[in-house]
């Protein structure tokens, strides 16, 4: 049995001209990626299209030495495709762009209100995004915000279950939230304001 290159070495390859190591990359991620893209957007076109600009994206990043992902490239790729998805129902629909600023609140933009079917696609997009990013938090930040923002709970419980000060869980939060927005800012992340 052929033991599998990691992505991190095949990106590593990839920079220093290897264009087989590519090839691999997207052979072994493409069913995901394709699938991801046309659960979102149900045309075949429509998802070769967004496919292949998001590989696009993807070379011209690596050829400009800009990667820096840390051996996470199919999240990297996944958000690249994401942004990309948000772009085409953005110019299908002429939806407004979230702009962040320092009044940046994660819970206006998951907060639900009645959405109609284009816009629920969307919320979930945004949702699968925040989540991804999320996973990328320090421990201790991903598990306040997830305790506020999935499992709705107040303060005063994340204290007791965490076994911090609520001046400790609020710290954490408070924390985790500038570190999305940072990500939100470096990824340029488009969130939707309904």
């Amino acid at each position: 049995m052929e033991l599998q290159i990691d992505d991190s070495v095949l990106v590593k390859n990839y920079i220093q001209g290897d264009e087989r190591s590519l090839e691999i990359l997207i052979n072994r991620h493409n069913q995901r990626i394709s699938s991801f893209i046309y659960s979102k957007v149900l045309n075949q076109s429509i998802t070769d299209d967004i496919f292949q600009d998001t590989f696009i994206k993807v070379i011209r990043t690596l050829k400009r030495g800009s990667y820096s992902e840390e051996g996470k490239f199919l999240p990297w790729v996944m958000r690249i495709a994401h942004n990309l998805i948000i772009d085409y129902f953005r110019k299908k629909n002429r939806l407004p762009k979230f702009e962040c600023n320092d009044n940046f609140n994660i819970f206006s933009i998951i907060g639900d209100g009645k959405l109609n079917a284009e816009k629920q696609l969307i919320k979930n997009q945004i949702d699968f995004d925040i989540k991804l990013m999320i996973e990328e938090l320090p421990g201790d930040q991903q598990e306040v915000i997830t305790m506020r923002m999935y499992k709705d709970m107040s303060f005063k419980e994340i204290s007791e279950n965490t076994g911090v000060s609520i001046n400790t869980a609020l710290g954490r939060m408070r924390y985790g939230l500038i570190n999305l927005r940072k990500m939100i800012e470096k990824h340029n992340i488009v969130l939707t304001n309904y």
